[in-house]
């Protein structure tokens, strides 16, 4: 289904819960937030009925994200159940890959078709800064291995100041085969909006100085907005997802389903239409459908980031 602007909307984003093993800076504050009760959390058949009905508005691609959705329990269960619905094409997941490994056979069982996993830093000390949390990023690490030799694999840091010297070691992992490295702009969201964030192109400017023949590369990679580099020197590619020096609004392919059910036809806003209300008022699958019809026409031309009236929700609350 296209929106006003005729762009195709084929991928829905559906958080799974706003908990997190971690207290990323730029995601929540060190005390956490406010978490919803599990009742007010989509179940897991409702979800099912909501992929439903966007599939009958051709969406065809879901990405399973948090908070950290491998928190909740069960997950290998709704990857199965969506992938088994007619005319899905993707099932995918977003995690910090802490709790990955465990579960990473049971994904692949479900038909899990890839996985992307959140990494800032390979330095230990930057990392306990960055996360609150006393995990080892080498574990993380040793986890993108094992699951490359499975899945594709995409690493996502998101550039921060203070991570600039490792901006080299975490392009190194895309030697390895099947893991791609993503950098991507901070989002001036919940937390994020107080600070600076880095603009792609002076990463790039980096990374050259090491593979001076990184060229553009026009592959498919996935199913968002990151366009990539490749290199002689690495197997895998290096990406940018750069929302707020280059903005792709004009190829946005997307809509998100925070974790109570809230379909949202745009990070930057916090409006959006109240699926779990529907469900559980009683809807049926037209009633549904006809709701995601309407989100797509609602979908904005552009975001507002920079314009001071974005959404103040957290990117845990929202779906990461």
């Amino acid at each position: 289904m296209t929106d006003q602007y005729g762009r195709q909307v084929r991928y829905l984003r559906i958080s799974l819960t706003d908990r997190c093993n971690l207290r990323c800076r730029y995601c929540m504050p060190e005390q956490g937030v406010d978490l919803c009760a599990h009742a007010d959390l989509l179940r897991y058949e409702e979800i099912v009925a909501i992929a439903r009905a966007a599939l009958d508005c051709g969406i065809d691609t879901f990405k399973l994200t948090g908070g950290e959705p491998l928190v909740r329990r069960g997950v290998p269960v709704l990857v199965a159940a969506l992938k088994a619905l007619p005319g899905t094409r993707q099932v995918t997941l977003t995690t910090n890959g802490l709790l990955l490994g465990d579960q990473l056979d049971a994904l692949v069982a479900a038909g899990l078709d890839a996985v992307n996993v959140s990494l800032d830093t390979l330095d230990e000390t930057q990392y306990h800064t960055l996360t609150r949390r006393a995990f080892a990023p080498g574990a993380v690490v040793d986890t993108v291995r094992a699951a490359a030799r499975r899945l594709p694999v995409k690493i996502n840091a998101v550039l921060l100041p203070e991570t600039a010297d490792q901006w080299l070691p975490l392009a190194r992992l895309a030697a390895d085969p099947g893991v791609d490295v993503r950098f991507i702009e901070q989002m001036p969201i919940g937390k994020g909006e107080a600070d600076p964030g880095l603009a792609g192109d002076k990463v790039l400017a980096v990374l050259r100085q090491a593979w001076p023949d990184l060229a553009p590369c026009h592959e498919p990679r996935g199913n968002g907005p990151a366009h990539y580099y490749k290199s002689a020197g690495l197997t895998g590619r290096i990406g940018f997802i750069d929302a707020v020096s280059h903005r792709f609004c004009a190829s946005c392919n997307r809509l998100r389903l925070t974790c109570t059910g809230m379909l949202r036809p745009c990070l930057c806003y916090d409006d959006g239409t109240d699926l779990r209300a529907l469900l559980r008022g009683g809807a049926g699958p037209d009633e549904l459908k006809k709701a995601v019809e309407q989100a797509i026409a609602a979908k904005p031309e552009g975001h507002c980031f920079g314009a001071g009236h974005g959404s103040r929700q957290t990117m845990n609350r929202i779906g990461g």
